[in-house]
């Protein structure tokens, strides 16, 4: 199928898929899917503690940022599903993890996306998240672990570095605390600075069959029938 035609089986499948839904159901997710980014993109280096790792997406979820892409080198990205509350169905999760260092291949993605890499670090020579400018296009949000911070090879290969300002004796926040702090303050500030953060059409379309897909019971079988129903007609 080319483009045209997989945009129209698409939209045609989302009304079939939503015809199913309760229609408070159906208004609930186009409010959210209406204050929905990629503008902003979230990518964790070697998160490891299921804890933050769960507490991550959901605010990625609650502040309306939908990709979130995974290095995973020396530890594997778990969930806990008393924190993450079901957040992980509603995000795009991009997962790399097929060598022993999959920093690089992570960030060069985001940057052929045309996302300007910004590592997070609590070095007091790093801009200000006030100081940081939002209009100069889409930015993904670069997170370190834990214990460690960012590895070398990924501050090396970000295009800026930015803190968030401290006034205690404590060096850094917890990484989900930091991740939630720079979504409240950047998601509020696309808004209010007149950047290009809206969805287009297609992307709209494309997430909303997500959700559908992840949210109704049997949903590949019945896809399977409407995918036969629609090309045999």
């Amino acid at each position: 199928m080319n483009e045209n035609k997989d945009a129209a089986y698409n939209a045609r499948l989302c009304d079939f898929f939503r015809s199913m839904k309760l229609e408070k159901r159906n208004e609930l997710m186009d409010k959210v899917l209406h204050d929905r980014t990629r503008y902003i993109a979230v990518a964790l280096e070697n998160i490891y503690q299921p804890h933050n790792a769960s507490a991550v997406l959901r605010s990625c979820d609650c502040f309306g940022v939908q990709d979130v892409h995974i290095i995973e080198n020396s530890y594997q990205y778990e969930l806990n599903p008393h924190v993450s509350l079901g957040a992980a169905q509603w995000l795009n999760l991009h997962r790399y993890d097929s060598g022993d260092n999959n920093t690089p291949e992570c960030i060069n993605n985001l940057k052929k996306e045309g996302y300007r890499i910004v590592a997070t670090t609590p070095d007091p020579e790093a801009v200000s998240i006030h100081d940081f400018d939002v209009t100069k296009g889409k930015f993904a949000l670069l997170f370190g672990t834990e214990k460690f911070g960012l590895t070398a090879e990924a501050c090396a290969m970000a295009d800026e570095s930015i803190r968030i300002p401290m006034y205690g004796f404590t060096e850094s926040f917890n990484i989900s605390v930091s991740v939630s702090l720079c979504l409240f303050h950047f998601t509020e500030r696309i808004r209010a600075e007149k950047a290009s953060w809206r969805l287009s059409a297609e992307e709209q379309t494309d997430i909303y069959l997500q959700w559908l897909r992840n949210t109704i019971t049997n949903s590949e079988m019945i896809e399977r029938k409407f995918h036969a129903d629609y090309y045999s007609g």
